[in-house]
């Protein structure tokens, strides 16, 4: 019994480190210069609860609300309204509870076929522009890019990133904010309390098949050997941030697709910005939009500028190196 389990654990270890070879390799020749992000003239603006157009803000501007809350939607038309119910159930209690409590949710429809916008702007006119705005990008960027556009866009003094298919209860952010206080003192008034389901990994695996696992494993390896330390969860959509940290981070991010969570937390581990990671309620949700083989091999790609030396700056040095602080003109 013994020498079979011993050539399956070999087995096991020589599969996995293949598809760490494959994803390199697949990373290494497909890797390309970062391209120069720009915002659209259309995506300057947003519709008031009244369909008339108004500039949207700036995080450069001071803040104005206690909360900001960005939710990325993609085809989400079935899965937004059962979000949104929760969470604006839950900030609508609470500013009754603590009338100085403000908070604003801002969706950003990522260049959606379906009819998310119209959705989304469903509870604009009911909540009105100033607690629920919508933001609909000309084209599809991908999930870091349409937070990017919400944070940069955003009024709280803390900024709090959340899927729009409500796989994480939205009261959790209580514990998040907990998580962020306990951080303090902030450096520059920056900290970052990341969501995490690390503690659900055995009951994921069980369900999971082989393959399955041994990408998330792959993946995970890549992220730990190359980026980010000490955080077991990157992937987690959960993440409460100040606007310091928010304004910082995201402004020298350049990966805008399913990986650039570690991007993220990358940036925020090389500027010293303090992390906690803080275990969440976590369900999935039917409906998901990833295909997991390609996001595992577009991950890999994503990942490999952070196998090199950074500059003084903070930028990662590639053969192909890619530009400075993203600026969204």
């Amino acid at each position: 019994m013994a020498p079979v389990l011993l050539q399956l654990a070999v087995l096991g270890v020589a599969l996995a480190a293949a598809a760490l070879i494959l994803i390199s390799f697949v990373a290494f020749i497909t890797a390309t210069e970062m391209p120069h992000l720009q915002r659209h003239e259309e995506e300057k603006f947003f519709l008031n609860a009244r369909g008339q157009r108004e500039a949207l803000p700036s995080i450069q501007d001071s803040p104005t609300k206690q909360l900001s809350v960005v939710v990325p939607s993609y085809n989400e038309e079935k899965r937004l309204p059962v979000m949104m119910d929760e969470a604006l159930g839950y900030l609508e209690d609470r500013q009754k509870q603590d009338p100085t409590f403000t908070y604003e949710v801002i969706i950003v429809d990522d260049g959606s076929k379906d009819q998310t916008s119209k959705v989304a702007f469903k509870y604009c006119q009911k909540y009105g522009s100033d607690k629920v705005r919508v933001i609909t990008l000309v084209k599809n960027r991908g999930k870091g890019g349409a937070i990017r556009m919400g944070v940069f866009s955003s009024r709280g003094k803390k900024i709090l990133m959340a899927d729009a298919d409500g796989a994480t209860k939205f009261p959790d952010i209580e514990k998040l904010e907990k998580g962020l206080n306990d951080l303090q003192p902030w450096p520059d008034q920056m900290a970052i309390a990341c969501g995490s389901r690390a503690h659900l990994e055995k009951e994921s695996i069980a369900q999971r098949s082989y393959f399955r696992t041994l990408l998330m494993y792959g993946f995970h390896f890549l992220v730990w050997f190359l980026c980010v330390k000490g955080i077991r969860d990157t992937q987690c959509g959960f993440k409460l941030l100040t606007r310091e940290a928010a304004s910082r981070t995201f402004s020298s991010l350049h990966i805008e697709r399913w990986a650039f969570d570690v991007e993220l937390l990358y940036i925020a581990q090389f500027f010293k910005i303090p992390i906690a990671e803080i275990a969440v309620n976590w369900t999935e949700i039917e409906g998901e939009h990833i295909v997991y083989v390609t996001a595992d091999l577009k991950s890999g790609e994503d990942l490999r500028p952070y196998s090199c030396p950074v500059t003084s700056a903070g930028f990662p040095v590639t053969p192909r190196p890619p530009s400075g602080p993203t600026q969204l003109s």
